[in-house]
């Protein structure tokens, strides 16, 4: 189809063909991306850079810096993907969602740059939130990496400080079968000479190796920058001195390592000044859909888009930090090419009652083979929303439920359930 009749494309036309346009839906590899956006002159922004790669709490962490950033006064663009609710999500500009007509003039400036060249839908998605970032002139700009590190699109950019946050197994038939592997592409991220962040407690050997050969300046957690935990409180020690700070309002005890690395970014990100009290003030008011998100009522909701082993034992150890006085409800919803059987394991001693639902889709794994991992006894639904409704007249009051499992299955349930982000 001729660019020229994409033109008076809504959001969702965009959207719906970027999916068909690469013969792979993720194909990682930085020349096609790179080639796109030398184009469009995007590879070297004029903001100062952070970039956030990890397996677990990248959302976190880019939530704590934006709120940091804009408590600051400071002008600030973030990405972040997958989104939730709304393709919009994915990129802010001071805060605020950036609108579907100006996604659409982005992915016309990157189809019209791209001339024959194939793009998977994140790599479009990437360079068209690039664009919009430059447009906007931003002071500092941040950037969540999408799967992996080194390969990943996110990485055509020379960040001023990268952030590795936790490593664990996921996404291994790109990756690599174990954290070492991982670790490697993970680290990817880093650039010689400038801040190297790892918020992991026991990073991989190969991320250690990697930030040693190219030069990188390492900070690790529990090295050059920590936490100490107080009543009413905790402080941050690392480069510039420490701080007193208030508990993040991102809900786990395990935030407490995302906010630290956040803060050590910002005192090592140059020519940026972020007071202490500016510190405090974002990591008091950082706000993220579905990570711990707590509706309350009678009976409390928890959702929670955790979708690996790793992030399932996170979400046990929140769960057990924060508990109710009745049963705690599970409901688990997963993508086929995910470990259901090391979540659920992860879960188990920390869940009453089972409530398993299908997810539709390619990717989507079917209810039965959900209840195949499962206890007897528990309780089936074909999809989300049929389970969000059972679970309203089984759970009494004082009972939780939890929703986790994968970005749609928290997605399905907030609509089920008529929540915004």
């Amino acid at each position: 189809m001729p660019a020229a009749l994409r033109s008076d494309w809504s959001l969702a036309d965009w959207l719906a063909w970027q999916e068909t346009l690469h013969p792979k839906g993720i194909d990682l590899g930085l020349e096609r991306v790179r080639a796109v956006a030398a184009r469009l002159d995007l590879l070297q922004p004029s903001a100062r850079t952070i970039v956030v790669g990890g397996t677990n709490g990248k959302g976190s962490t880019l939530a704590f810096l934006e709120a940091m950033l804009l408590a600051a006064g400071r002008r600030v663009a973030a990405y972040t993907s997958p989104h939730l609710l709304r393709y919009e999500e994915r990129l802010r500009l001071d805060g605020r969602e950036c609108p579907a007509g100006d996604w659409c003039r982005a992915f016309a400036a990157v189809d019209a740059a791209r001339g024959d060249q194939s793009l998977t839908y994140f790599e479009f998605g990437t360079l068209a939130a690039l664009w919009l970032a430059r447009a906007f002139d931003p002071e500092v700009l941040v950037l969540e990496v999408g799967l992996g590190g080194r390969l990943d699109a996110v990485n055509i950019i020379d960040a001023d400080v990268a952030i590795v946050t936790t490593i664990g197994i996921d996404h291994t038939e790109f990756l690599g079968p174990d954290r070492e592997s991982i670790g490697y592409e993970k680290a990817g991220i880093y650039r010689p000479g400038r801040p190297a962040i790892c918020v992991d407690p026991s990073p991989p050997a190969s991320l250690l190796a990697h930030q040693q050969a190219i030069g990188a300046r390492p900070y690790r957690f529990g090295h050059e920058f920590g936490v100490r935990e107080a009543r009413g409180g905790w402080s941050w020690w690392g480069p510039g001195g420490g701080l007193d700070l208030p508990w993040p309002s991102l809900a786990g005890p395990h935030q407490l390592a995302n906010a630290a690395g956040a803060v050590a970014a910002l005192r090592l990100l140059p020519s940026i000044e972020v007071s202490g009290a500016a510190i405090a003030s974002g990591i008091a008011a950082a706000r993220l859909a579905g990570r711990f998100q707590i509706e309350s009522g009678a009976v409390e909701w928890v959702f929670d888009v955790t979708h690996n082993p790793h992030g399932a034992a996170v979400l046990a150890e929140t769960l057990q930090w924060r508990p109710v006085t009745g049963q705690t409800w599970l409901l688990l919803a997963m993508l086929a090419d995910k470990d259901a059987a090391g979540v659920i394991t992860a879960l188990m001693p920390v869940v009453d009652r089972w409530c398993a639902a299908g997810l539709d889709g390619a990717r989507g794994r079917p209810v039965e083979s959900m209840l195949a991992l499962l206890p007897a006894g528990t309780m089936a639904c074909k999809d989300v929303t049929v389970a969000c409704r059972q679970l309203e007249s089984a759970a009494q009051a004082g009972d939780r439920v939890v929703v986790c499992g994968s970005f749609l299955t928290v997605a399905e349930a907030m609509r089920a359930r008529h929540i915004t982000c």
